[in-house]
Order: structure tokens, then C-alpha cells, then sequence
């Protein structure tokens, strides 16, 4: 089963979508990785969905990434004696250590962290920035607020501290127990919340090895300011929108985003658009006229998946959600103005030999109108820079490891497919053959036409790529040398 699109589509799972029917129906209709929230649900529910992932895609014979999202440290404000309280604007409050209940005078802000790295002007966003506080006072356990932006405040709603780095550690005690647990199910991508550093990457990077790969979401203004250095540890990155909109001017967010897709295709690391895609879809069955063009936009700036929230994991309508979705990216992929967009923005190559490998294809592909570009690659490495160039062809990636094929389901115009004649020592020949049988096999090619292949020799070695070869599929599905 092969994608009439290149742009990937992630879902979320929830209560809305997680029995086997309905993920076999988000899967046929477009969906390529499923998410996994740990910020709501217990461990025996997602021991359930991944079983039904893995049974789905021994059914359908086609890798199906999981995403893993773990939550991150969640500040929050402790307990209002009524339950709720209106401040009104240009109203004092205090926030302190104290645990005893708030009013409108005083709520407790349980967290020694947040008043370390106060200073007078700090302002603090209360429940997604619908309340705002400036400081006007402040010590080590309390600070004196004035109310910029007056609402009712509830129990434990969220708090938000932009422009200041916290001095914790973000992943959490339950972070832990969650990465853990996710790496014995074999989650295939840890997304990793409220990062702030480089160090932050590093630390979970230690915590849960080589063996997943990590996705950085960009949620905090604090990232932005050492985003090359982060991107250049993680493996992937998200546009975490709705905290970024909360600690950033909503008209700031579309320019950032399109700058952090430039540098993600610049490195070759995808990069996912998440939050409000479609979000009247939790309770409509079509989405807003704005919303469809949010997803186009995404997907005319180059990015390598788009993903739905709480629309395809709590929403009434998860599989239609995953559908329009869908066809919103095949309509912008059949404009002409999308081949130009991303010609316009192609990366210049590095001084590598994998990078002018990768480069050639597309000057052959369009050269030869070849049918598709297939890589061979242990690590994914190969496919991850055949992809930076947005070929024209589709990419048929053929690797010896589920492992792999299921990282790069995540990955724009990447088919995956795991083969065994890409292992160490496989003889040219052989490769080759196998590639032009597999090229007609998956529908990417018919006898007569055209493949151009990359890879690297000795196959089965990463960081290898060294070669690149033409073939064409003759009536007996042999690859002829040109």
C-alpha cells in the first residue's frame, strides 16, 4: 500500500480512536504514525494500542511509525479555597510557597523553582495566557504581582514563565518511568516536552540510548535562542504551537515556524507542524476555511509531517479528521506551484561525498523522468538526505531493519520497505535486481521506465553512502545497467 502523497500525517491516540477498527480506518485513510500522549492515559492503555498498532501493521505489510510524547514538568498553581476566583485587571496578587488555600488576594505557586529566577517585570501566563501577571516585587519563596490581563483562575491551572530558563530538570520522575516503559514496547520516536537547552536533549539522549530516536518539541522561547545547537543533537523536531503561542505574540509564531522548517530541511532532520491543525473538527465534520489553509501552508512550506491532537484522539470525528487532513496535502501536492516552492528552497549540499550523491539524484531524476529514487540504507541516513532534496520521484527505501523502516515513516516521501539483500556483504548484483523487482512490487515503476539508486558500498554499513547507479526495469523485472 503506497501514499498518493509525500507530506506524512500523524494521529493522535485517545479515547475517540484507539479499538482496532478505528485504527485500521485512520491508517486507510492516511495516517503513517500514531502518537502516544503521556500526558493523559495509564500504561496498561497504551500497552493496548500498541499492540493493535503492531497487529495493524502485520496486517497491512507496511511499517507504522509510533510516537511516544511524554509529558515534561507541568507548573501549576496549587489550590483556591472557593475553587475559583476572578481577578480583575491592575489588581494585586501574591504568589508564595504556602500551601494553604488561595483567594483573591493570594494564590499558592508551589514550585521554589519559578521564584529562583524571578525579577521585577517577569510577567507569568496563567492558564494558556488567559490571565497575565507582571512582577512587581519579588524574594525566594513569594512574589507581588499586579494583574495585567484579569479572568477566574481554577485549581492547579497551568502556569507559563517565557523569557526565563527554570532550573530544573525537565524530564520528570514520570518522564522517566515512561521512557522506560516506552522502550520496552519498541516506540519507535520519544517526543520530548518543555526543552529549553541543549543539555535537555543530552540528558534524555542519555536516559534512553540509540535505539529510538528523539523528537525536540519547540514549545518554550528559551529553545529558540540555541536552536542550532539543540537541532544538531535531536533527530527531529516539533512546532509545538499552542505553548509557544502562550509564551510568544500570536503573530510572531507563523515566522518562527517557517524558520525552524528552513533550518530543519538545511540539516536534513524532519520536522513535524503540531497543535490546532484542525480543531473545530472535534466537534465539527469539516474544518474551517482557516484551518485547511494552516495545513496547506505547512505543507507548501516543505515540512515532513503534520499532525492531529486531540481532534483524531478525543474528537467526535477521528477518522474523517485524519481523511480531510489527508486530502488537503494530496490537493497541494498536485499544484504546480508546490514543485516550485520547494525547488526554490533545495539546501545547498555539503562538502560530502553522501551529500553530492544525494544531490545528483534529483539533477537525474529530472533529467531522466525516472520513476523513483531508491535508496538502500542500514541507519536511514542515506533515505534522510535523499528526502532533503524533495526529489521529484517518490523515495522507495529499502533497509535490512524494521527498526529503521519504522523511523523513517515520519520522514517526507519516504516509502520504507525491509528487505534482505541489504545486509553486509550483499553482492551488487543482487541489490540491484532487488531493488527494480521491489520498484515494480510496491507500484512505483513499470517495465521500460527508469529508477536511480543510492547507496553505500559495502552494503549494510552506515555512513556509507558512495554510489549511484541507473537501472531499467526490463519485461522480466531484471534491473539492466545504463
Amino acid at each position: 500500500m503506497r501514499r498518493n502523497r509525500k507530506t506524512k500525517l500523524v494521529a493522535t491516540l485517545g479515547p475517540s480512536s484507539s479499538d482496532p477498527d478505528t485504527l485500521r480506518e485512520m491508517f486507510d485513510a492516511g495516517a503513517d504514525v500514531f502518537r502516544l500522549n503521556f500526558s493523559h492515559g495509564f500504561h496498561a492503555e497504551f500497552a493496548r494500542r500498541v499492540s493493535a498498532i503492531r497487529d495493524l501493521e502485520s496486517l497491512v505489510g507496511r511499517p507504522i511509525g509510533i510516537l511516544a510524547d511524554i509529558q515534561g514538568p507541568k507548573l501549576r498553581l496549587g489550590m483556591i479555597e472557593s475553587g475559583s476566583v476572578l481577578v480583575e485587571k491592575e489588581a494585586a496578587l501574591r504568589l508564595d510557597l504556602d500551601p494553604d488555600p488561595g483567594d483573591s488576594r493570594r494564590i499558592p505557586l508551589p514550585h521554589p523553582e519559578i521564584f529562583s529566577v524571578l525579577r521585577p517585570g517577569s510577567e507569568l501566563m496563567i492558564d494558556d495566557g488567559r490571565v497575565r501577571l507582571r512582577v512587581v516585587r519579588c524574594a525566594g519563596d513569594h512574589a507581588e504581582t499586579e494583574v495585567i490581563v484579569g479572568g477566574r483562575l481554577g485549581n492547579h491551572k497551568g502556569v507559563n514563565v517565557p523569557d526565563l530558563v527554570l532550573p530544573i530538570s525537565v524530564i520528570t520522575e514520570k518522564d522517566r518511568r515512561d521512557v522506560e516503559w516506552a522502550l520496552k514496547q519498541g516506540a519507535d520516536w520519544i517526543a520530548q516536552s518543555f526543552v529549553q537547552r541543549p543539555e535537555d536533549v543530552a540528558e534524555l539522549r542519555a536516559l534512553a540510548g540509540e535505539q529510538v530516536k528523539i523528537m525536540v518539541k519547540l514549545e518554550k522561547p528559551s529553545a529558540l535562542d540555541c536552536l542550532d545547537e539543540i537541532m544538531e543533537i535531536c533527530d527531529g523536531v516539533m512546532v509545538a504551537r499552542g505553548d509557544l503561542g502562550v509564551e510568544l505574540p500570536p503573530q510572531k509564531v507563523p515566522v518562527i515556524q517557517k524558520s525552524i522548517i528552513r533550518r530543519a530541511r538545511q540539516i536534513g532532520k524532519p520536522v513535524v507542524i503540531a497543535t490546532h491543525m484542525l480543531d473545530s473538527m472535534v466537534t465539527n465534520p469539516v474544518p474551517t476555511r482557516a484551518e485547511a489553509s494552516d495545513v496547506a501552508t505547512a505543507v507548501y512550506d516543505g515540512v515532513d509531517a503534520v499532525m492531529l491532537s486531540a481532534e483524531s484522539a478525543a474528537g467526535e470525528y477521528p477518522v474523517a479528521s485524519v481523511r480531510m487532513m489527508n486530502r488537503i496535502i494530496e490537493e497541494v501536492e498536485t499544484d504546480p506551484m508546490y514543485r516550485d516552492i520547494l525547488d526554490s528552497q533545495r539546501p545547498a549540499p555539503e562538502n560530502t561525498t553522501a551529500d553530492a550523491i544525494c544531490n545528483g539524484l534529483q539533477r537525474i531524476i529530472g533529467i531522466l523522468s525516472s520513476a523513483a529514487t531508491v535508496t538502500y540504507t542500514a541507519s536511514g541516513s542515506t533515505s534522510l538526505r535523499a528526502a532533503r532534496e524533495r526529489p521529484d520521484a517518490p523515495i522507495l527505501s529499502l533497509t535490512p531493519f524494521s527498526e529503521t523502516a519504522r523511523h523513517l515513516t515520519i520522514v517526507w516521501g519516504i516509502h520504507a520497505v525491509t528487505v534482505d539483500v541489504a545486509h553486509e556483504g550483499a553482492e551488487f548484483l543482487e541489490v540491484i535486481s532487488a531493488a527494480t523487482e521491489i520498484a515494480q512490487r510496491e507500484m512505483f515503476a513499470q517495465p521500460g521506465q527508469e529508477i536511480v539508486i543510492a547507496a553505500g558500498l559495502p552494503f549494510g554499513i552506515s555512513g556509507t553512502t558512495n554510489l549511484i547507479h541507473v537501472a531499467r526495469i526490463g519485461p522480466d523485472n531484471a534491473g539492466q545497467q545504463t
